[in-house]
């Protein structure tokens, strides 16, 4: 923690540090990530861990049922407090530290594909309540006759894009249909895209005559007026779609947040990489865009066995139903793992730490 003070004490210390307003701007929110709040995990665990400790040894002089419980809860808390910052240490790209928009979008085909993606979302959904994140859903289109054509979630967490870019991709799900009444074996499929939701440290706007934007018109007296909205770029074609606020303006704002950060995190197409290759985005054609969420990264089988393997890490496991209960943090740390080959100082502390449960 000293040598981190004393680093980022060198960087703000350079004359030229102010000049440059958004490599400052997130040079500030690393100081206040990396040491504020780093240094208040520390404390709160050493706390915990002091906690644990006294309840054992009263529990040596006398058995007591409610003190040993809640020590268990203490000790599995602190776990998976650590478990996460350990995931956290693996975290390096640039936007990895911001929140996330996370959208589901149905395969096409029967029901079952439709009520696949709302089977993602819940578990999605749930993965982020357990974490304690602060989440919204920002469109949502309801299937046919059961699920969801597409929704997006917005995750307002620090990492939660570090995290979630590792479910980017195809999810295939195998089980006995619930609509067929033949019970036939049905395989489903469901496209998962994860971007990072953008800071004021990205300063670009999407050009005005690049947008085109369309709502509902009101007409007379309603007692629930329409509030949609939809956001679409006309030199690529992608359009987003909100009515999850309470307004048109706010509607109209979300539209735009997403547009921008999924114009800005296109593959091999988007802002960032126009940027690097000095080419204009708004001369990017519709078939230059090559979405990372078609190649299918992870099979879920409920049946004739239950068992969900990631096809990158070959990670797997027997427990669907706990995977689909929102517990995917391990196939989040593997991937993570596998981008990252070499082990950081930070894991190195942590197994330390760790070592003392």
């Amino acid at each position: 923690m000293t040598a981190t003070i004393q680093y980022f004490h060198l960087v703000i210390a350079q004359p030229d540090f102010w000049k440059n307003p958004t490599p400052a701007y997130q040079t500030l929110q690393e100081i206040e990530y990396s040491i504020f709040y780093n240094h208040q995990k520390y404390q709160r665990w050493c706390s915990i861990l002091e906690d644990i400790k006294a309840a054992l040894e009263l529990l040596e002089l006398s058995a007591d049922e409610q003190l040993l419980q809640e020590a268990q809860t203490n000790l599995t808390q602190l776990q998976k407090e650590l478990e996460t910052a350990e995931i956290r240490q693996l975290l390096s790209d640039a936007h990895d530290k911001n929140g996330a928009f996370i959208t589901i979008t149905a395969g096409v085909g029967v029901v079952d594909a439709e009520y696949w993606a709302y089977m993602l979302l819940q578990m999605y959904w749930r993965w982020a309540k357990s974490h304690n994140y602060q989440l919204d859903v920002v469109e949502i289109s309801d299937g046919n006759e059961a699920g969801i054509k597409y929704a997006t979630l917005e995750i307002t967490a620090h990492c939660a894009y570090g995290y979630l870019k590792s479910e980017t991709g195809t999810h295939q799900l195998q089980q006995i249909s619930p609509f067929d009444a033949a019970n036939s074996l049905r395989t489903s499929l469901a496209s998962v895209e994860v971007i990072p939701i953008l800071d004021e440290s990205i300063e670009w706007e999407i050009p005005e005559k690049d947008l085109e934007i369309t709502w509902y018109r009101h007409r007379g007296n309603i007692n629930r007026p329409e509030v949609w909205v939809r956001a679409v770029h006309v030199p690529t074609g992608i359009s987003v779609f909100c009515d999850q606020q309470r307004s048109q303006m706010q509607n109209k704002e979300k539209a735009l947040a997403i547009l921008k950060s999924k114009l800005f995190a296109m593959p091999t197409a988007g802002y960032a990489y126009a940027q690097a290759q000095h080419v204009q985005i708004n001369k990017i054609q519709p078939q230059q865009i090559k979405p990372l969420s078609n190649k299918l990264i992870r099979e879920y089988i409920l049946h004739p066995y239950t068992k969900v393997k990631d096809l990158r890490t070959n990670v797997e496991t027997p427990a669907a139903t706990e995977v689909l209960d929102g517990k995917i943090d391990f196939f989040i740390k593997a991937y993570l793992q596998q981008l990252n080959h070499t082990t950081s100082v930070g894991e190195e502390a942590l197994d330390n730490f760790k070592s003392l449960l």
